[in-house]
């Protein structure tokens, strides 16, 4: 299911599309006017939500022995194509698989061999699981780049929960990841406010559940796994992100 996403995590995307290895939370939030904590439970959200599946490196293999990169457009027929593409995985030299649900083929594989003779023995190894090869391109050049509008913006934009531009750059907003063992799991917002687990002036503005933006009230129940923005003016204590942190 697709989870909802606003710029902040949109702008965190295109950075680590952009260079994953050498981009840390400060790095970002040199573009991004969120803290460096704000950023690591972003990521971490993301990644738990399964929108960021791996850090992976771009090999040009190309480089090393003059190996050979090609892409086939294969057809399954009216076999299980999942399967199909998760046993192509299996077949040495395969390094990519994607299952394709319009055009030509429904499988388009990429494969890395150490020359012409290998390329064949893996459309052969392709052939023997069912997979038929319709097309090869042998590749000489792949450019990449990150997905432009995750990129910076000119303006920050209005925030839909409270209608004031570039809210969650202000110093006085945090973004929290509720820890299971956090005390104002299971209370209500009402509850906490009346134990003095959270401050008169503290307001939680937004609560992200399993992909769902939710805009609370007095009766919202905080759970384990909430990713929440609260505001205060006054600034968000210690003693009151102990709240939703716990031990």
């Amino acid at each position: 299911m697709a989870i909802e996403i606003d710029s902040v995590d949109e702008q965190i995307l295109y950075f680590l599309a952009e260079e994953a290895r050498h981009t840390s939370a400060p790095d970002i939030t040199e573009h991004v006017d969120v803290s460096a904590p704000t950023v690591r439970n972003r990521i971490r959200r993301l990644e738990e939500a399964g929108v960021i599946q791996g850090y992976h490196a771009n090999i040009d293999y190309g480089q090393v022995d003059g190996r050979l990169t090609n892409h086939y457009v294969c057809s399954t027929g009216d076999r299980d194509r999942e399967e199909l593409a998760r046993r192509a995985l299996e077949v040495s030299g395969v390094i990519n698989v994607r299952e394709i649900l319009s055009g030509q083929g429904d499988l388009r594989i990429e494969v890395v061999g150490t020359n012409t003779d290998d390329l064949t023995r893996i459309a052969q190894d392709l052939n023997s699981l069912g997979i038929r090869v319709e097309d090869e391109d042998l590749v000489h050049r792949e450019y990449f780049r990150p997905y432009a509008p995750f990129g910076p913006r000119e303006a920050e934009p209005v925030s839909p929960v409270t209608g004031v531009a570039g809210l969650t750059g202000d110093a006085n907003v945090v973004e929290l990841l509720v820890e299971a063992d956090a005390p104002i799991v299971g209370r209500t917002l009402a509850e906490a406010n009346e134990t003095g687990l959270l401050t008169a002036d503290l307001l939680v503005v937004r609560i992200n559940r399993d992909g769902e933006s939710i805009s609370p009230t007095g009766e919202t129940t905080i759970e384990a796994g909430d990713f929440v923005t609260v505001h205060s003016r006054s600034g968000v204590s210690e003693e009151t992100l102990s709240a939703f942190r716990g031990q």
